[in-house]
Order: C-alpha cells, then sequence, then structure tokens
C-alpha cells in the first residue's frame, strides 16, 4: 500500500468537512423550527445562509485541486447532529430547549473551528494560498457564529431557561 501524504489527508479531511456542511444546512431549519427565543431561530436561519456559502467556497476548493466536490460520511458530526435530535426530543416544550440547541450547535460550531483551523494549517503548508484564503474565510465566519451564540446564552437563553 502506498503510503499516503498531506496531500490526501487534506482532500479527505475537505470531504469530511463538506459532508458535515450539508448535514448542517439540513439540521438547521429543523433546529430554527425548535427553537423557541426569536432571537436563536433567527441564529439559525442567519448561520443556514452563511453554511450555503460556506459550502460553496468549499466546492471552489476542489475545484482548485481539480477533483470533484464530493463528501465522505463524517461521524464525528452525526454524533453531534445526533445529540441535537435528542435534545429537541427530550426537552420539547420545556424553558431548557433553548439552552439545550444553543449547546448543540456551538458543538457544531467548535467541531467546525477545529476543522477548517487545521485545513488552513495545511492548506498553507502545501502552498495553496487561494484554499487557505477561503478557509480562513470561513473560519471567521465559524468564530463569529459561535462568539454569537455564547452572547446569546449569556444574556437571554441561559437566563429564560433557569426562569
Amino acid at each position: 500500500m502506498a503510503e499516503k501524504d498531506l496531500n490526501e489527508l487534506f482532500l479527505d479531511t475537505l470531504k469530511d468537512i463538506y459532508y458535515a456542511e450539508k448535514q448542517i444546512l439540513k439540521a438547521l431549519p429543523k433546529m430554527a423550527k425548535a427553537a423557541n427565543s426569536d432571537k436563536l431561530r433567527a441564529a439559525f436561519e442567519k448561520h443556514h445562509d452563511e453554511t450555503e456559502g460556506q459550502v460553496e467556497r468549499l466546492e471552489k476548493i476542489f475545484e482548485l485541486l481539480g477533483k470533484a466536490a464530493r463528501g465522505k460520511k463524517c461521524d464525528a458530526i452525526e454524533g453531534i447532529l445526533d445529540e441535537g435530535k435528542e435534545i429537541m426530543e427530550e426537552y420539547a416544550d420545556t424553558p431548557a430547549l433553548d439552552a439545550g440547541l444553543l449547546a448543540a450547535a456551538q458543538a457544531v460550531e467548535h467541531y467546525e473551528i477545529s476543522r477548517y483551523g487545521t485545513l488552513k494549517a495545511w492548506a498553507v503548508k502545501l502552498n495553496n494560498p487561494q484554499a487557505a484564503k477561503l478557509l480562513d474565510q470561513t473560519l471567521a465566519e465559524e468564530k463569529k457564529t459561535d462568539e454569537s451564540l455564547t452572547k446569546l446564552a449569556e444574556t437571554a437563553v441561559n437566563y429564560e431557561a433557569a426562569a
């Protein structure tokens, strides 16, 4: 078996996050619908729109590499999204639902931040500045979304859950 290199690892991880983003696109409308808080619903809807742009950026990177944009099943995102579904079922119609949804969304964000940070570093190492720039744009958006969710949790959602 031929030894795998960083180029292959980069491509595999790109396929992984592409799959993850496609799954997130399916999950966000369900989370928005389940949310009680208008602000949380709006945050999920805004991130859905952003995620569509992130998928387009990933497709540009596949193009730069001369590869078809194809996902590879990502067990990590499946597990994180399953936890979100579980929260929606177990906490439906309770004051804690929004806090649980928000926590599930942040678990997704933290996974994405980890993946995009790694991919950006590898793109730099592989001397692909165009890919690095596209990945950095998405990384910045994911960090901003995470910060917005933290602020929403600290100023509203967690208070309402504890009331």
